[in-house]
């Protein structure tokens, strides 16, 4: 079990690996074609590429992700319940009842 998940662990740094190492000779590669003949900049190395790379994602993407984007989840599903009739709700909680244990053991309904 644990042999998998460091052979998994590896695999993704590979891809990490992998994709940085490609993202950065496509930056390198449009850098040295389009700067030297349209501003007269100079060349830049696969090095000074791959800074540039984390640099720009630095400034314009963050490390994150979507701000908020797990949380989209509960409110459509705030909205379904809420058009849900009483017997739709009833149905629903058995559905769920085996398979998250206690689900709707609260009598309350939520407010809408």
């Amino acid at each position: 079990m644990k042999g998998r998940r460091m052979l998994r662990g590896a695999r993704i740094v590979a891809l990490v690996v992998l994709a940085a190492a490609v993202l950065s000779f496509v930056v390198m590669s449009l850098w040295n074609w389009l700067m030297p003949g349209l501003f007269a900049l100079n060349r830049i190395s696969f090095w000074q590429a791959l800074g540039l790379l984390i640099f720009t994602k630095i400034l314009f993407g963050g490390f994150r992700g979507p701000r908020g984007a797990h949380i989209h989840w509960r409110g459509r599903m705030m909205d379904r319940w809420a058009q849900m009739t009483p017997e739709e709700r009833e149905k629903f909680r058995e559905g769920m009842s085996g398979r998250c244990g206690v689900f709707g053991a609260r009598t309350a309904e939520p407010k809408v």
